[in-house]
């Protein structure tokens, strides 16, 4: 593994479009509109963020790239190019359920492996120790 890693963030929210998409859902996200680069509509933005619907059947030429997502859609029958950088993309989920993911700052930091659960630290080698529940 290398010491620079890609960020995870552009491959969960492609996989998430597509799971919404496949499932029939409509995929919205979620942009803090005042993130560096974001080009999007100015008089749709609420409380520094937009919520822009990401359907192949709401936009045009949708690039879900590592760096940034962009396409083409129309609003309030204007047409737009609009940017966001995947880093000012603050969640997706699915208008019809409300099931999708929320990013947090921390999304690609790395995370440590969690404690046991009775308080004991992990085993420093050997075989694995098992415990029996009832």
């Amino acid at each position: 593994m290398s010491a620079i890693s890609t960020s995870q963030h552009p491959y969960l929210l492609r996989a998430m479009h597509e799971w919404m998409t496949d499932n029939g859902d409509t995929p919205h996200i979620v942009v803090d509109a005042q993130g560096e680069g974001v080009d999007v509509p100015e008089q749709f933005i609420t409380d520094g963020k937009i919520i822009l619907n990401v359907s192949y059947a709401a936009v045009r030429d949708l690039q879900l790239g590592n760096e940034e997502i962009s396409f083409e859609a129309r609003f309030g029958g204007v047409p737009n190019i609009v940017r966001v950088p995947v880093a000012a993309i603050l969640g997706i989920y699915a208008r019809e359920t409300g099931r999708g993911m929320i990013f947090s700052i921390q999304q690609d930091s790395e995370v440590s492996p969690p404690e046991d659960v009775d308080g004991d630290s992990p085993p420093t080698g050997g075989r694995p120790h098992l415990k029996v529940v009832k």
